[in-house]
């Protein structure tokens, strides 16, 4: 089949679109594989919020678990504690990403000018003022251990750019949530047999 140039930049389109501004980076497989593992447990118990705070840890601790779980039973693994052979826990933290303007446009200006004979359009220069400056993220790194052992045998960090610091809508949250750990989970094999 020949791709050509309309469907190249359709299936372009699509795939960024796909992304919605989630970025993971899980890593190599291969250690996991090899356990041949089929069992998990939680290592951290599910978060008791008593005193009913809007923190967004107590958010997303209910979503990012029964997505995990989800996930790794659409995968075959089994919630079991009592022949768990591996342990699943995650961390999430707030980040800062410093961006930062690209090297083909060293020559925008702010300022609307005449550069061999036309000017610069407004969304250019846009582009380069959002990629610039300081970004805040919100980042969740899901790690599997060993049981036995209690090495790491894989983690995956899923980041995304968070848009309104100040403003926390569960609904977006959850969906935000459930794409990112799909995503982040989809290179992990099949559980063992």
């Amino acid at each position: 089949m020949r791709i050509t140039k309309p469907l190249a930049i359709v299936l372009l389109a699509l795939t960024i679109a796909a992304c919605s501004g989630v970025e993971t980076r899980p890593a190599p497989t291969e250690q996991f594989a090899k356990g041949n593992y089929k069992y998990y447990q939680w290592r951290s118990e599910p978060l008791a919020n008593s005193t009913r705070s809007g923190d967004r840890i107590y958010l997303m601790d209910p979503i990012v678990r029964r997505e995990l779980d989800a996930n790794l039973r659409s995968k075959g693994y089994i919630l079991d504690a009592s022949r768990a052979q591996f342990s699943v826990d995650y961390l999430q933290a707030p980040g800062l990403r410093i961006g930062e303007k690209s090297g083909a446009a060293s020559n925008i200006s702010p300022y609307p000018s005449v550069v061999a004979n036309r000017q610069i359009d407004g969304a250019s220069v846009d582009n380069a003022h959002a990629l610039g400056g300081v970004k805040e993220t919100s980042n969740i790194a899901i790690q599997f251990n060993d049981t036995t052992t209690k090495q790491e045998v894989w983690q995956v960090i899923i980041t995304k750019f968070v848009e309104n610091v100040n403003q926390i809508d569960p609904q977006q949250l959850d969906k935000n949530l459930s794409k990112g750990i799909a995503k982040g989970l989809d290179t992990l094999p099949p559980a063992g047999q």
